[in-house]
């Protein structure tokens, strides 16, 4: 398979008085059609992993290409391309717009990439719902709906420009257990029928146990690596 991320002596610094490394000289390599978890304990450095990776935060050491497409020195615009275009994020707070019905709501990055027209975006936008079985929910507002429905509308915003790379910051982190199991389902289900690429934040070990590939993080450094045998 092709890789689709590869990051060589990625570091993070934070300037201060006295500077705060927030990740330490990461090298991997994550291919198309992967599902890894990052884990490690509160404040080893997974949230900024992942934002490196999913060009939200710049490095301050080391190089990252993304499909790739070198991403050392682009201008912001360049990056917020790459994010619209081959990205989708999930965050455990779902960041929906509050004044937007839910299909509004997953229409958001394909207006932004502008490559579709109307009667298209709506067309993928209600499939993409109905996929994840919110058919009966489209014109409501997110709060209208439970959390663990509100994360699902968030996987189907994450999908809405086709992207081949999904992120997800602590996905189930603030769902109960069965909407956690359902939300898993879902990004497995990512990996295995469509092709992508999933790398989920995660505290829950459980959860981490069932993904093909874990990546664990001790004080911003890759501590260990694992692939657990196929079931």
């Amino acid at each position: 398979m092709s890789a689709l991320i590869e990051a060589a002596g990625l570091t993070r610094v934070l300037p201060a008085a006295v500077p705060v490394t927030l990740v330490r000289d990461i090298t991997l390599t994550i291919s198309e059609r992967e599902f890894v978890a990052i884990t490690g304990p509160s404040g080893s450095g997974k949230s900024s992993l992942l934002y490196l990776l999913g060009l939200l935060d710049r490095p301050t050491g080391g190089t990252l290409s993304i499909a790739g497409r070198d991403t050392d020195g682009l201008s912001e615009r360049e990056r917020a391309e790459i994010r619209l275009a081959t990205l989708g994020f999930v965050f455990q707070f779902h960041f929906l717009l509050p004044e937007f019905t839910v299909r509004e709501n997953v229409e958001i990055p394909m207006r932004r990439l502008g490559r579709l027209g109307t009667a298209a975006m709506r067309e993928r936008s209600t499939g993409l719902l109905e996929a994840l079985g919110l058919a009966g929910h489209l014109d409501k507002r997110p709060d209208q709906l439970s959390g663990g429905q509100r994360q699902r509308v968030a996987v189907a915003r994450a999908l809405a420009n086709d992207p081949p790379l999904v992120l997800a910051d602590e996905p189930t982190g603030s769902l109960d257990s069965k909407s956690s199991q359902q939300v898993f389902a879902i990004l497995d289900a990512l990996v295995r029928e469509r092709g992508k690429t999933v790398i989920a934040v995660t505290h829950d070990m459980d959860m981490a146990a069932r993904i093909g590939r874990r990546i664990h993080l001790v004080d911003g450094r890759i501590s260990e690596e694992d692939q657990p045998p196929s079931a």
